[in-house]
């Protein structure tokens, strides 16, 4: 016995952007906003390799920007949740919150992974 495929027509843009699912929850501003930036990118990934807390003073080495601009940017990524800090005495450290970024980006890609219509069972109601 041959199994049709029951798979629901593509959704208009008018359509799609009233249906609110996973994928919307996922895509947060404030997130990407953070990591929209190269200076940022920069940051979180020599912190990353360094594997440890580290100063603004240290992560400052990694490119070629003023002290206090490098503290900005790495406040705006702690607020967005893509860092954690711990300050001891006068010194801040930031470290990567691995596992919260991890998460995040894997349940971003699932949630757009859902909703690809090329997938067999995608767009089976689950993504919108």
């Amino acid at each position: 016995m041959t199994q049709v495929n029951k798979q629901r027509p593509p959704a208009t843009p008018r359509q799609a952007v009233s249906c609110c699912g996973p994928l919307d929850a996922l895509l947060d501003p404030t997130f990407f906003k953070a990591l929209s930036d190269s200076t940022r990118l920069t940051l979180v990934a020599c912190i990353a390799k360094c594997g440890r807390g580290c100063s603004v003073g240290e992560i400052a080495e990694c490119c070629s920007v003023d002290l206090s601009v490098v503290s900005r940017h790495l406040a705006l990524l702690a607020r967005a949740g893509v860092l954690e800090t711990n300050k001891e005495g006068r010194t801040v450290y930031y470290k990567v919150r691995y596992a919260e970024l991890v998460r995040s980006l894997r349940d971003l890609a699932s949630a757009i992974e859902r909703c690809r219509p090329s997938q067999k069972g995608a767009c089976d109601g689950k993504c919108c």
